[in-house]
């Protein structure tokens, strides 16, 4: 397929409009010298263009998208219509804010419905994604500590199957990070953890479930550790859509915690955004939230505020979506996105098991994890050599080599809303690939092979990225 400025030839374009005959007054300010090398296309040329390119992505409309709740769930088409209201999308941040009551409303309403689901007393919807989100939760943590004059607390306690934003948030805020082990079960060792708490604990970063789909059996022992430490537990709500309404980050020991409203509030982030992180906290740490947040005399910024987490209110029509798909769930129905995102993940990994080993063989939560170790070891195909395969079922490839802890790793995350046939589908590929693997293992080491292009040079295009079009050569 041509880049658009292959298809371009000089003098054709789609203005249809005379010259203008109305003189034109510039502002003195520094102008650029040369015109900007724009494209010249007909409008049916783009069009189709544009229409190729769109064939050539895949998304939900298309597929299978075993990333699930990572960034794509199902995004239900009332959440776009009610953010698209112009009492919503034609707002401007600087109008006064009597004219923002509307507005103002819908961000005190979903502030108060995640303080339910989580159990915490605060939330700021400032944080405008997950990893500033997490930013945001250790900055709280910081605070309440220096406020206390606790300022020997220097260590983030992070377990080894954590996301890696975790390590990232944590050293962005000043923090040494620890690592904690994980046992034979996948869930945190207790006696790593024991080993590793002090007097410079600040606190401790956890995902429940975690990123190998286990909910910790520990949990409350974990919290409790923590705390009689002087430490606090950080909740990375990540995984929350395993056990949204079922259970709370608030009732089982965490001070703070970070929701992606773009992955359990279905908001879409296909494509890198915009994301959403609201980050709620108990009260003891809520006269340090950032920015201004429902409180109760109203809208109001803490004294003790750590300050601006971005501008204005954050990414407010991404709240309209999430609002309207608490709204539309309502307390009864928003269990069921937990229980059905289980069960779905539960009946995949079940199915898929006697022909991939699963990492940790135990019930799963919304994500299960295969590890290809032993095929790559004796079939010579890896992980990224499935993933490759499944793109020529028409399937997007899920998450490879995560978490580290598991060799060869394929996370599956299927989602509430995919229906029984739909994973069928996806079982009969993965089975087909299996039996090709032990019949003939070469070719799925070279798939694939009916896509447009075929096995790119990755390590090249990571290490040599082209990010600019160069004209003439």
């Amino acid at each position: 397929m041509k880049l658009i400025f292959e298809k371009s030839v000089p003098g054709r374009g789609q203005q249809i409009f005379p010259e203008c005959d109305v003189a034109v007054t510039l502002p003195k300010v520094p102008m650029r010298q040369t015109a900007p090398r724009l494209p010249e296309i007909s409008e049916n040329e783009m069009g189709r263009h544009y229409t190729e390119l769109a064939k050539r992505a895949h998304g939900l409309n298309d597929g299978f998208y075993p990333l699930g709740s990572c960034t794509m769930k199902h995004n239900p088409r009332i959440n776009e219509q009610m953010a698209a209201l112009p009492g919503f999308a034609k707002l401007h941040p600087l109008q006064p804010e009597w004219s923002l009551e509307g507005a103002l409303e819908a961000i005190a309403t979903l502030e108060q419905d995640l303080c339910e689901i989580t159990g915490m007393d605060g939330f700021t919807l400032q944080p405008a994604a997950g990893a500033q989100g997490e930013f945001t939760g250790l900055l709280l943590i910081k605070a309440y500590h220096t406020h206390r004059k606790d300022d020997a607390r220097t260590e983030i306690l992070i377990p080894d199957s954590a996301h890696g934003t975790n390590p990232a948030s944590a050293t962005m805020a000043g923090y040494k990070t620890v690592e904690i082990k994980s046992d034979e079960k996948g869930m945190v060792d207790l006696e790593d953890l024991k080993a590793h708490l002090s007097e410079k604990t600040a606190g401790l970063m956890l995902t429940n479930p975690n990123t190998v789909g286990i909910f910790d059996d520990n949990i409350m022992e974990i919290t409790r550790l923590v705390h009689e430490a002087g430490g606090l537990c950080y909740y990375d709500g990540a995984n929350l859509n395993a056990v949204v309404g079922l259970v709370r980050p608030g009732d089982i020991g965490f001070d703070v915690v970070h929701l992606n409203l773009h992955k359990t509030f279905s908001c879409p982030h296909g494509g890198g955004g915009p994301g959403s992180g609201p980050c709620g906290c108990k009260k003891d740490l809520v006269p340090f939230l950032p920015g201004r947040h429902t409180g109760e005399e109203g809208f109001r910024r803490e004294a003790e505020s750590i300050g601006d987490m971005t501008g204005f209110y954050g990414n407010f029509l991404v709240y309209i979506k999430a609002l309207t798909y608490i709204l539309s769930l309502g307390k009864e129905g928003i269990p069921d996105i937990a229980r059905n995102a289980v069960l779905n993940a539960n009946y995949m990994m079940e199915k898929l098991k006697a022909y991939y080993p699963v990492a940790y063989d135990r019930t799963c939560m919304h994500e299960f994890v295969l590890s290809l170790e032993k095929i790559h070891k004796e079939n010579h195909v890896s992980a990224l050599d499935v993933a490759k395969a499944l793109l020529d079922f028409g399937i997007h490839p899920p998450t490879m080599y995560f978490p580290l802890i598991v060799h060869e790793a394929l996370m599956i995350e299927p989602t509430e809303t995919e229906s029984r046939e739909t994973m069928d589908g996806v079982i009969d590929a993965f089975i087909q690939i299996y039996n090709e693997i032990i019949d003939n293992p070469q070719a799925v080491a070279a798939s694939p092979v009916t896509t447009p292009v075929r096995r790119l040079d990755e390590v090249k295009a990571a290490r040599e990225p082209v990010l600019r079009y160069k004209f003439g050569e």
